[in-house]
């Protein structure tokens, strides 16, 4: 179970940067990102993840599909190895690991959860001013592609990440997550695409 906890804490970090699948311009600046987001209302994706533990020769694989939409929050569906459902809204986070019943975290049962709720928050709008003061960042890009790099500068982000990277072109293709404890995630996405818009099933994920 304690494993299973310690993935969902960093399934909820990876979805911390999904939102970067926002196709972006050349030449990027946090002000341009945040523009380019705002004209994505919705993003799908299918994703493959390799999670290397140190001291452990095979990574951990996992993989399956994401649905972020902006008005709604985010849907994360892993597949395998086992099944997890990752629902983020802005009031609560819900999650179901192998079709159990559903727990439900709000910020009156876990205050803690919901500081991070708040700086996904402010990652998913680009507030400069709330990320100036948990991160550092570093964009390069060209014609060929972006590379995006945030280092944790305050508590308690700095206490879980050294960095994230994250890189592609028109959509996000790869996050890097390198962890404190000597470990490192690598998400590579595929099959992006801004269609079709939701359908009421989908909707219904991300009921209050």
């Amino acid at each position: 179970m304690e494993k299973i906890r310690g993935h969902i804490m960093r399934i909820w970090w990876i979805s911390v940067v999904i939102v970067l699948f926002s196709s972006t311009s050349w030449g990027i600046t946090i002000d341009e990102l945040a523009t380019q987001f705002a004209k994505q209302p919705l993003v799908r994706a299918d994703f493959k993840q390799a999670r290397q533990i140190k001291g452990i020769a095979k990574p951990l694989n996992a993989k399956g599909s994401m649905i972020f939409a902006r008005q709604q929050g985010l849907y994360w569906h892993q597949q395998q190895p086992f099944n997890l459902v990752l629902v983020l809204t802005q009031n609560k986070m819900t999650q179901i690991v192998n079709g159990e019943e559903a727990q439900v975290i709000t910020e009156e049962s876990n205050p803690q959860m919901f500081q991070f709720n708040n700086l996904l928050t402010a990652i998913l709008n680009l507030d400069k001013k709330v990320l100036a003061r948990s991160f550092s960042s570093d964009i390069k890009g060209d014609e060929k592609g972006w590379v995006l790099t945030l280092k944790p500068i305050a508590s308690p982000i700095n206490k879980i990440f050294n960095a994230i990277t994250l890189s592609g072109n028109e959509f996000v293709e790869q996050v890097v997550l390198d962890d404190k404890q000597g470990d490192k995630t690598t998400i590579n996405f595929f099959n992006q695409t801004t269609e079709p818009k939701l359908n009421q099933m989908e909707l219904n994920h991300f009921v209050p």
